[in-house]
C-alpha cells in the first residue's frame, strides 16, 4: 500500500534519471514506513488507555456498585471534591453540553471490546493506579465481606425521581454483560476522576442530564446522601436563617466528636456481659432499679412503677428465655403467641375467664376480650360508635391513647378500624401485660399516671380510653384526670367504661358523684352514655372544650387554670399539677382546628406551619415539612422496601429513634407495621406535628433505656442519632440498649457519619450480628445489620 502510494507521487513529478528516480522512491519508502511505525505505536498506546478507563466490568461483576466518588478511604484531595458536591449547587449552573449523547455510540462499542479485553488480560488492569479505583469503589459488604446483592438499596437510591425507564435501565447486570446507559455514565465518570479523560470529555462529568432533558443538580437524586439542596434533610441547620452548615462548621464539629469520644470512654474492642438482674429476661433498667426503689420514702402514688434510671447506664446484655422462637407474624400474633418467648402463666389464671389470655401447649392465645369486653374488643368498639356516630373510628379520630390497656386488646382490634393506639399500664400490676401486647404486634410501652406528666405533647389526642383502667380520676383536686385533659385535643372525646357508670354499689355512686362534678367544673360536655348489653357494661364519653369561653364563665377556679408561665408541653420528667391550660387562641395556633380527616391529615402540611417559621433543615417551616416527606418517601421506596433484603412480611413493630416530622414513618404507611416515632428530648420538639399527621409517638433520652421490655421491636431506624449522643453518653451503653431492645433476627438501619457507622459496625460485629449493608461516602455513611438468633458462646459460658 505504501509503495503504490508512493509511486503514484513519485509518477506525478518530472522525470529525471534513473538514479535521481531510485534516490527518492527510496526515501519515500522509508519515510512511508515511519509514519506507518508512529502510527502503530500511537494505536498501542491508545487501546491501553481505553482498557483502563473502562474498569467497571470487573467492578460489574459485585452486584450493583454505583460510582459516588471517594469512600471513606479517599486521598484528602478526593474528599475534597466529594464535600464540593454535598454541599454547594449554585457552582452547577452552567450550559450542558451536547456532546455525550454524540458518544454514546462509540462508547458502546467500545464498552464491548474492553470487556472481552479486561478478561482475556487481566493484567493490563494494573495499570490504572491502585489509589484511583479504591476511591471510586462502594463498600457494600456483609459479615463475610461480600456485597449479596444489597448495593441495590443505595443505587435506587440514587435515581431519585428519574422516570421508571431510567430506573430500569441503572439495574446492574450481575452476568458481567453489557452493562446499561446509566452504568456507562458512570464509566464517564471514573475516567475523569482517574485523570484519563480530555477537556471535551468533563462537562459530562460535572454534570448529568436526565431523559426529559433537565438536569440534574450535582446528582441530587441521591438519598443516601444528598448533595447541594438535599443535604439539608441530613443535617439540621445551626443558624435561624435557613441556610447550610459551612464546611468549616461541620470539620469543627467532627472533631469534637472524635475528641469526645475519646474521653467518653469509647472503645474499639468490646467485652460484653449478661445482665445480673433478678427480672432476668425481663430486665428493664429504669424499671427495674431495685436499689432505688428501695430507697422511696412513700409508693402511694405508683412511684415505685415510675421510671428510676440507673446512674451508669447499664452496658450489658439481657439473656434469652430459653426455647425463644421467632415471633409469629402479624396478623395472626394478634390471636397467639409463642409460650417459650413470654413464658408467663400468672395472668391467664388471673384473668383467663375475662377472656384476655389463655394458654394452650405451645402458645398463648387471646381471645380478644377484656374486663369489660369478655365477648371481644370489636363489638365493644363498634358500640362505641353507635352510641356516638360523631367520634367517626379511622377518619376524625385516629390517635387514641388507652390507660391501663391490659393485654391491649382494644388497640389491637383498632386496627381493624384504622386507628392507631397508644397503650400503655405499669409493669408488674398485671404479670407482663405489655409484654404480651408487644409480642402480640401492638402498640404499648410500660408506664403509669402517677407524679410526673406522661412523655406527649399537649393537645394531641383525638380520643383517650379507659376500660377499668384503676385509675382514681376523683381524688387529689382530679390531678390525673387534668393530666389526660392536657393530652386531649381540644373538642375531643374520653371515653370512661367503669362500674361506675352502670353499677349502683355505695361505692360507685360516690365515684359517679365525685367524677360528674369534676368534668363540669373542667368544661367537659358528656355527649353519650349507653349500656353494652352483650357485655353487660356501660360507659360515658365526654368532649373536651373547643375555646375558653366555659372557662371564662365558671363561677369558681377550681380546678384552677394553670400559670401563663407553664409550658404544657413540657413533659420530660415534670411534676403533676392540679391545673388546667388554657386552650389555644387565634385560627393560626395549634389546636384552633381539628386535623383533616384520615388518611389525609398524612400528606397535610399542618395548617399552623407557615413561612414565617424556620424548620429543623433551615427552610420555611411548611417547605421544610414537605421537602422532609418527599425525602423519606424516596428512600423508603427505593432503598428500605425494595434494596435491603427485607423480608418486610417479618416486621411490624418499628421505631424510629430519632424522628423529625414523621416522615419515615408516613412512608412506610403501605406496610403492615406501626411505627413509635422517638423525639429525643435534645432535638427540636416536633411531636406535635406526628400526632398531626395522624401518626404517634414519645419524648425520650437515649441516654437512659427505653420503657419497653426486652426483644419487642423488630426494626429500629436512627437518622444521625448516635453521632449526636456520643457527646452525651457512652456509645457502648446506647448500643446495649438497642441490643435489649430489638428482637433476635431484629434489623437496626442507621444513617449517620462515617466514623460513627465504624464504631457501630465494630459493636455489631463483636456481638456475631449480620452486617447485611455497609457503605460510606466522604464523611457520611449507612448501616444495616441484622441481630444474631443466639448469644455469643463465651456469654452462655459466664452466665
Amino acid at each position: 500500500m505504501a509503495f503504490g502510494r508512493g509511486g503514484k507521487m513519485d509518477g506525478r513529478r518530472p522525470s529525471s534519471s534513473s538514479s535521481s528516480f531510485c534516490t527518492t522512491t527510496t526515501v519515500v519508502v522509508f519515510v512511508a514506513l515511519c509514519l506507518v511505525g508512529a502510527w502503530m505505536m500511537t494505536s498501542s498506546t491508545v487501546f491501553p488507555l481505553e482498557i483502563s478507563s473502562n474498569k467497571k466490568p470487573v467492578v460489574n461483576q459485585q452486584p450493583a456498585p454505583v460510582s459516588f466518588g471517594a469512600s471513606e478511604d479517599s486521598s484528602s484531595g478526593n474528599v475534597g471534591e466529594s464535600s464540593g458536591k454535598f454541599e454547594d449547587t449554585d457552582n452547577n449552573d452552567n450550559t450542558v453540553p451536547e456532546e455525550p449523547n454524540n458518544k454514546e455510540a462509540p462508547e458502546e462499542e467500545k464498552f464491548t471490546e474492553n470487556t472481552e479485553k479486561s478478561e482475556e488480560k487481566p493484567e493490563e488492569k494494573e495499570q490504572e493506579p491502585p489509589k484511583e479505583r479504591e476511591d471510586t469503589k462502594d463498600t457494600f459488604a456483609d459479615a463475610n465481606g461480600k456485597s449479596e446483592g444489597r448495593s441495590d438499596a443505595v443505587k435506587n437510591e440514587d435515581d431519585g425521581d428519574n422516570s421508571e425507564e431510567k430506573k430500569d435501565d441503572e439495574i446492574t447486570n450481575e452476568s458481567g454483560d453489557e452493562k446499561p446507559d446509566g452504568e456507562r455514565k458512570d464509566d464517564q465518570d471514573e475516567k475523569s476522576e482517574s485523570g484519563d479523560a480530555t477537556k471535551e470529555e468533563q462537562p459530562q462529568i460535572e454534570e448529568k442530564v436526565e431523559e426529559n432533558g433537565e438536569k440534574e443538580q450535582n446528582s441530587n437524586s441521591n438519598e443516601v446522601f444528598p448533595d447541594g439542596a438535599q443535604s439539608e434533610l441530613l443535617k439540621e441547620s445551626n443558624t435561624q436563617n435557613g441556610s447550610f452548615p459551612t464546611q468549616a462548621a461541620e470539620s469543627k464539629n467532627e472533631k469534637e466528636v472524635q475528641a469526645s469520644s475519646k474521653t467518653s470512654g469509647d472503645q474499639t474492642s468490646y467485652s460484653w456481659k449478661l445482665c445480673n438482674s433478678s427480672a432476668s429476661t425481663d430486665y428493664i433498667p429504669c424499671l427495674d432499679n431495685e436499689k432505688a426503689i428501695k430507697k422511696l420514702r412513700t409508693t402511694k402514688h405508683y412511684e415505685h412503677r415510675e421510671r428510676h434510671c440507673p446512674e451508669e447506664p447499664p452496658t450489658c446484655l439481657v439473656p434469652l428465655p430459653e426455647g425463644y422462637k421467632r415471633p409469629i407474624e402479624w396478623p395472626k400474633s394478634r390471636d397467639k403467641v409463642w409460650y417459650s418467648n413470654v413464658p408467663h402463666t400468672k395472668l391467664a389464671e388471673y384473668k383467663g375467664h375475662q377472656n384476655w389470655v389463655k394458654v394452650s401447649g405451645d402458645y398463648l392465645l387471646f381471645p380478644g376480650g377484656g374486663t369489660q369486653f369478655k365477648n371481644g374488643a370489636l363489638h365493644y368498639i363498634d358500640t362505641i360508635q353507635q352510641a356516638l356516630p360523631d367520634i367517626a373510628w379511622g377518619k376524625r379520630s385516629r390517635v387514641i391513647l388507652d390507660v391501663g390497656c391490659g393485654v391491649a386488646s382494644f388497640g389491637g382490634y383498632m386496627f381493624d378500624r384504622d386507628a392507631l393506639t397508644m397503650s400503655f399500664a405499669p409493669k408488674d400490676e398485671h404479670e407482663a401485660q405489655v409484654q404480651f401486647a408487644l409480642e402480640r404486634g401492638i402498640p404499648a410501652i410500660s408506664a403509669v399516671m402517677g407524679t410526673k406528666r406522661l412523655p406527649y405533647p399537649s393537645r394531641v389526642f383525638d380520643v383517650i380510653h379507659c376500660a377499668r383502667c384503676r385509675v382514681p380520676w376523683h381524688i387529689e383536686g382530679g390531678m390525673l384526670l387534668l393530666e389526660l385533659n392536657r393530652l386531649l385535643r381540644p373538642g375531643g372525646y374520653f371515653v370512661w367504661s367503669a362500674t361506675p357508670v352502670y353499677q349502683k354499689l355505695a361505692e360507685d355512686v360516690e365515684i359517679w358523684n365525685a367524677m360528674s362534678a369534676l368534668t363540669k367544673s373542667m368544661c367537659w360536655k358528656m355527649v353519650s352514655k349507653t349500656k353494652d348489653k352483650l357485655n353487660q357494661v356501660g360507659m360515658a364519653i365526654y368532649q373536651k372544650p373547643m375555646d375558653n369561653s366555659c372557662y371564662d364563665k365558671r363561677s369558681e377556679n377550681s380546678p384552677p387554670l394553670c400559670k401563663d408561665s407553664d409550658d404544657a408541653n413540657a413533659a420530660w420528667k415534670v411534676p403533676l399539677e392540679a391545673c388546667m391550660h388554657k386552650l389555644p387562641v387565634g385560627s393560626t395556633v395549634r389546636g384552633a382546628k381539628w386535623p383533616e380527616s384520615w388518611p389525609q391529615r398524612l400528606e397535610k402540611t399542618p395548617f399552623w406551619l407557615n413561612g414565617s417559621q424556620v424548620g429543623v433543615y433551615g427552610k420555611p417551616a411548611n417547605e421544610d415539612f414537605e421537602a422532609d416527606n418527599a425525602h423519606w418517601k424516596r428512600v423508603v421506596s427505593k432503598s428500605y422496601v425494595n434494596g435491603m433484603g427485607i423480608d418486610w412480611s417479618k416486621v411490624r413493630n418499628v421505631m424510629d429513634m430519632r424522628a423529625v416530622y414523621g416522615g419515615f414513618a408516613a412512608a412506610l404507611r403501605d406496610q403492615k407495621v406501626w411505627v413509635m416515632n422517638i423525639v429525643p428530648i435534645d432535638s427540636p420538639d416536633t411531636l406535635p406535628i406526628i400526632y398531626e399527621r395522624g401518626l404517634f409517638g414519645m419524648y425520650h433520652d437515649w441516654c437512659e433505656s427505653f420503657s419497653t421490655y426486652p426483644r419487642t421491636y423488630d426494626l429500629l431506624h436512627a437518622d444521625h442519632l448516635f453521632s449526636k449522643l456520643k457527646k452525651r453518653c457512652k456509645l457502648m451503653a446506647v448500643f446495649a440498649e438497642v441490643d435489649r431492645v430489638l428482637r433476635p433476627q431484629g434489623k437496626l438501619i442507621v444513617r449517620d457519619t462515617a466514623d460513627t457507622i465504624n464504631d457501630l459496625e465494630s459493636m455489631a460485629k463483636s456481638l456475631q450480628w449480620e452486617v447485611r449493608m455497609t457503605y460510606t461516602k466522604g464523611k457520611e455513611g449507612l448501616l444495616c445489620v441484622e441481630k444474631s438468633m443466639w448469644r455469643p458462646k463465651e456469654l452462655e459460658a459466664s452466665t
